[in-house]
């Protein structure tokens, strides 16, 4: 059960988005004693990663998971704490933002906050996958070239073609396994004479007949169904088939945004609105978690330091 908020409580921050950028902000916020709301609707990507092997300090890796409860209970170590539930509409009154807030039980609430702190993410694009949720977990479909590359060194890896810089991925995968096939995502052939010879100068095996779907062999390796019939065997699929950024609620208030609807910020993580940040994967940028957490103690820091400030008491004078 949410806690009634009183209508005329004013948070320092709200934060949209309990992944790991929006819960290192509220660390550091409230580590700098600010008053905050962390609403997450629990849709966060991180959930998804089986082991991530490239978020320092973990040696043998770490459940994505297991991450966000370790980054919950230090929150709440600190005084803070996950607000269960979706923030359906950002508005503004005057010098604060007010938001309507449903909680998990469906519930509304409004909320206002002197600053607001976007970490919503992205959505990923329709998968033709069968189970593909089991498929991620099993590590026969990734999501990610950059984060786990190493992990799939000299297996048989397809990747699906994107559509910018169509050939890309499939040559930044050749560093790490000499078995890599490209498939066209679809009917529309992406790939020019010069895309064609990077592929054969690199020894990337393409195939142009469109992929229609895929499904998963009895001991979990992803089988790909092309159009003229053909199928194909792999032992890791990236699908690179296209995300688009949580960023409608700054949009809302007028917020910028360039490809694939991510915002623009400034160095401060700061949007085009004043009060209005952004972090982690919904921003222009390196979609990666320590890139997040980083994005989250620059924003935090200028949150807090444009905020008014606020002076301890001395022990004597709050007996």
């Amino acid at each position: 059960m949410t806690p009634l908020i009183p209508a005329s409580h004013v948070f320092d921050t709200l934060i949209v988005g309990g992944g790991p950028g929006g819960l290192t902000a509220g660390i550091y916020l409230r580590r700098f004693t600010r008053n905050i709301a962390l609403v997450d609707k629990g849709r966060s990507r991180l959930r998804l990663i089986p082991v991530s092997h490239n978020y320092p300090g973990f040696p043998m890796g770490v459940n994505g998971g297991q991450l966000l409860e370790n980054l919950e209970r230090q929150l709440e170590h600190y005084g803070g704490r996950v607000m269960r539930g979706e923030i359906m509409a950002l508005g503004r009154a005057d010098d604060l933002f007010t938001a309507e807030y449903h909680d998990e039980d469906g519930a509304e609430h409004q909320l206002k906050a002197r600053t607001v702190l976007i970490a919503t993410g992205i959505a990923d694009a329709g998968l033709p996958i069968e189970n593909w949720r089991e498929a991620v977990a099993a590590g026969a479909v990734r999501l990610c070239p950059v984060c786990d590359g190493y992990d799939v060194l000299d297996k048989k890896i397809a990747v699906a073609t994107a559509e910018k810089n169509p050939v890309g991925h499939a040559l930044f995968m050749r560093t790490f396994s000499h078995d890599v096939t490209l498939f066209e995502r679809g009917p529309e052939l992406l790939l020019d004479a010069h895309d064609r010879d990077r592929l054969k100068e690199a020894g990337v095996r393409y195939v142009d007949s469109p992929l229609l779907g895929v499904t998963m062999s009895g001991d979990m390796k992803p089988v790909l169904h092309t159009q003229d019939g053909a199928e194909y065997l792999a032992e890791v699929f990236y699908p690179m088939l296209g995300e688009v950024a949580r960023s409608e609620l700054a949009v809302s208030l007028g917020a910028q945004t360039s490809d694939c609807a991510e915002l623009v910020v400034d160095e401060h993580q700061c949007t085009t609105v004043p009060g209005l940040y952004a972090i982690g994967d919904v921003v222009c940028g390196l979609n990666q978690i320590a890139v997040a957490a980083g994005q989250a103690a620059v924003a935090a820091t200028r949150i807090h330091n444009r905020l008014p400030r606020t002076f301890r008491r001395a022990p004597a004078d709050l007996a």
